[in-house]
């Protein structure tokens, strides 16, 4: 009890560490409330042409998600790097990962390109059967495709600028980019000032340009400031093929991570989908309110990495360990607040949804399910993704989160839906095991002390 009041009592009382957290999590918090924004922005536009059009959108952007998990995947292996070679000081080696990071998501993002211009409608198929939405999909991803590889481009730097501790700027860019998207959605889908009225294809070309337009701000804005990130083409192309593998040591088992993770939610997709149009619903509903509630928690996670691989990388574990110690405590603080508060406004939330009383049921007991374990969740992921990668423990983060999903969520979702034949809110509920051993797993590694890498010596 005395361990955890001296710990307590740090916390608050380190205002340096509390400055340098709000620096880090404050503008990735209005970043990504931005970014859902943005989604919620594209749904109520595209919503006004009809149900097809909204489903369609929804459809090719399944494609989009899963090139999206790789990307996150490919940017937090680098920062990894990135914030320990800026804990060092080591500007040639950040340019040398930041090149290995642009041209992996180049590559990425024009081998998505071309699959999708070659097999659309393969692609689409997987997740949609109805000829309707099938052809609107195509349609709106056809042009989509071609912000790939901007959106490549621009989470390479975003990542970077955060792992160095310039948050602020990709901030204000996606805000940009956000008010872009917006006007041009207004000018396509709907035709105005003169344009004629394209609908799902208006859509897609207003993201095409955000999208270019984020990448040519973000560009000018670093060659500009003629920072760390400024580098030529030489300096982004000096590295040999034993600095790419050792680099890829840690990137790849990140990247597979967030690829099992996202595989996984395709699953469970799939999962909701057979159990039923209600079904889907109710999580639909409940994952955009969860969302919502865990934008602070993805901040904290993002902020912890960096943290701790700047004080890794300046070969300060000790320091390292502390940032890890009170960002689990703030973590566990916060999502007790954020679980209550969970808890109590539901039920008004869900009134701003025109659903039957069955699926508000169901969602109801879900979201008071979610409110109840918030703090798993929340812990769960400041740990896996927050401390272990940011102490370069890439390996270990792939196995805990890989076992837990694969083994545990995913089989007894299946179990209970098509076995068993469980209600939405029970399935859900045996989902949630996974989170509870994740966190286990993550504390027991985090015990050892074995979870710290300077990865980059």
């Amino acid at each position: 009890m005395t361990k955890i009041t001296q710990l307590v009592g740090s916390i608050f009382d380190d205002k340096k560490f509390y400055r340098k957290m709000g620096m880090i999590a404050t503008p990735i918090i209005i970043q990504n409330l931005i970014s859902s924004l943005l989604n919620m922005m594209d749904t109520v536009m595209i919503g006004k042409l009809g149900e097809i059009e909204i489903a369609s959108v929804g459809i090719a952007n399944q494609y989009f998600f899963f090139f999206n998990m790789i990307l996150i995947g490919l940017c937090g292996g680098c920062s990894v790097f990135i914030s320990q070679y800026w804990g060092k000081r080591d500007e040639k080696n950040i340019k040398k990962i930041l090149g290995i990071g642009l041209l992996s998501a180049s590559i990425i993002a024009l081998i998505f390109m071309i699959a999708g211009f070659l097999v659309p409608k393969q692609i689409i198929s997987l997740f949609n059967n109805d000829p309707m939405v099938t052809a609107l999909s195509e349609k709106y991803l056809k042009i989509a495709l071609i912000s790939y590889i901007f959106t490549g481009i621009s989470f390479v730097y975003n990542f970077s600028l955060r792992s160095i501790n310039n948050a602020i700027l990709p901030m204000t860019i996606s805000l940009i980019a956000l008010f872009t998207n917006i006007f041009f959605n207004y000018i396509f889908i709907f035709g105005k000032f003169g344009a004629p009225a394209l609908g799902v294809a208006g859509a897609a070309i207003a993201t095409v340009i955000a999208r270019a337009v984020e990448t040519f701000l973000l560009l000018l804005s670093v060659y500009l400031s003629k920072g760390v990130l400024a580098a030529t083409l030489r300096e982004l192309t000096d590295f040999t093929f034993d600095f790419v593998k050792k680099s890829y040591q840690i990137i790849f088992p990140v990247i597979l991570n967030d690829m099992c993770w996202g595989l996984a939610s395709l699953v469970y997709a799939a999962v909701y989908g057979h159990m039923g149009a209600q079904a889907v619903a109710v999580i639909q509903i409940c994952n955009t309110i969860n969302n919502l509630f865990m934008v602070i928690t993805f901040g904290l996670s993002s902020s912890a990495s960096i943290m701790i691989g700047n004080s890794i990388g300046a070969e300060d574990e000790d320091q390292g360990r502390d940032y890890a110690k009170k960002i689990i405590a703030i973590s566990f603080l916060l999502s007790l607040v954020l679980g209550g508060m969970l808890a109590i406004t539901s039920p008004f939330i869900l009134n701003l949804f025109n659903v039957s009383s069955g699926v508000r049921s169901s969602a109801q007991t879900i979201l008071y399910i979610i409110s109840f374990i918030f703090f798993i969740r929340v812990i769960g992921i400041v740990l896996v993704v927050g401390v272990l990668r940011g102490g370069g423990d890439a390996g270990r983060a792939l196995i805990i989160e890989g076992f837990t999903m694969w083994f545990i969520g995913v089989p007894l979702t299946i179990i209970g839906a098509f076995v068993f034949r469980f209600p939405v809110h029970t399935v859900y509920a045996l989902a949630l095991v996974e989170e509870l051993v994740k966190c286990i797993l993550a504390f027991m590694r985090i015990k050892s002390g074995k979870w710290i890498k300077n990865v980059t010596n």
